[in-house]
C-alpha cells in the first residue's frame, strides 16, 4: 500500500507549533517535511532540537527538511591527509572561533564556482546572527598569519551535545578543511558526540563523514539534550592541529 503523502503547513505567526514527527518527511525530495512558517529564534531552536533544518532558494517559502539517511561526522573520526597536515604545519594560519560570525555566514552566502544562486538568502543570514547572539550558533575562522585577513571557515548550531553544520567556505587552499579539523578537535575535548552535515556528499565523505538513520540521529540528539559544559567557543592556543590523531 503506497502512503499518502501530505505536507505540512506551518503558521508563521506561531513560532512555538510543533513540527510534524521526522518519520512523515517525504521520500523524495528526501527529508521534506514542512513548509512556511517564519525564522524565529524560538522556531529554529525547536528545529534543530528535533533533527530538522530550513533549506529554501530565493523567493521560495520556508521548506523544512529531516533526511533520510542522515549524514553525520564523529570527531574522534575525522580524516586528515598527510597534505592536509602539511598545510596546517606550513601555512601558520590563525584559528579563531566566533571572532565575526556574521562575516562568515555572508562569505558561505557568495556564489560558487558552479553556481550563481544561493540558499543563504538575506533573512536567513539575519536569523542565524540572532541565534549567534542568544548563544545557540558559532562559527569557526582560518585568518591569515597576521590574523587580519579572513581565509575559510564554517558555521552551525550547537544543538546539545550535536554541532550541526551548515556550510563552509574556501578563500585559499585547504582552510575549509582545516576549520572541520579545528571544530573536530575542539567538540572532541568539549564532550560533544556528533557533527551534523544533514546531506552526504564526497567533500565530506572525503573528510570521514558516513551516514546514519535518521532514526539513530533522533535518538543521538536525545540523549544529548544540553550544549556540554566546557564547551568556551575559544580556540586552544596551544594545540598543533597538525599533530593530532584522532582516535579512529
Amino acid at each position: 500500500m503506497t502512503r499518502q503523502l501530505r505536507l505540512h503547513l506551518l503558521n508563521p505567526n506561531r513560532p512555538e507549533e510543533a513540527f510534524p514527527p521526522v518519520d512523515q518527511a517525504w521520500d523524495e525530495p528526501n527529508g521534506l517535511l514542512a513548509v512556511g512558517g517564519d525564522l524565529s529564534l524560538k522556531r529554529l531552536v525547536n528545529a534543530y532540537q528535533h533533527g530538522i533544518f530550513p533549506w529554501f532558494g530565493p523567493r521560495e517559502p520556508i521548506y523544512w527538511w529531516s533526511p533520510n539517511p542522515r549524514a553525520v561526522l564523529y570527531p574522534h573520526k575525522i580524516r586528515i591527509t598527510r597534505s592536509l597536515r602539511k598545510s596546517i604545519r606550513n601555512k601558520g594560519y590563525q584559528v579563531h572561533f566566533d571572532r565575526n560570525f556574521s562575516a562568515v555566514v555572508r562569505a558561505c552566502s557568495a556564489p560558487r564556482n558552479y553556481t550563481n544562486s544561493t540558499w543563504i538568502t538575506d533573512d536567513m543570514h539575519a536569523a542565524y546572527c540572532r541565534l549567534h547572539l542568544a548563544g545557540w550558533a558559532h562559527s569557526v575562522e582560518i585568518y591569515d598569519t597576521s590574523g587580519k585577513e579572513l581565509l575559510g571557515g564554517l558555521y552551525g548550531v550547537a544543538s546539545g551535545g550535536v554541532f550541526c553544520g551548515e556550510s563552509m567556505f574556501s578563500r585559499a587552499p585547504d582552510t575549509s578543511k582545516m576549520a572541520l579539523v579545528a571544530l573536530a578537535y575542539h567538540l572532541k575535548t568539549w564532550g560533544f558526540t556528533l557533527i551534523d552535515c544533514q546531506m552526504a556528499n564526497p567533500y565530506l565523505m572525503s573528510m570521514g563523514a558516513e551516514t546514519i538513520s535518521r532514526t539513530q540521529f533522533v535518538r543521538i540528539l536525545e540523549s544529548h539534550l544540553y550544549t556540554p559544559f566546557t564547551a568556551t567557543w575559544q580556540a586552544d592556543p596551544n594545540i598543533d592541529l597538525s599533530r593530532w590523531e584522532p582516535e579512529a
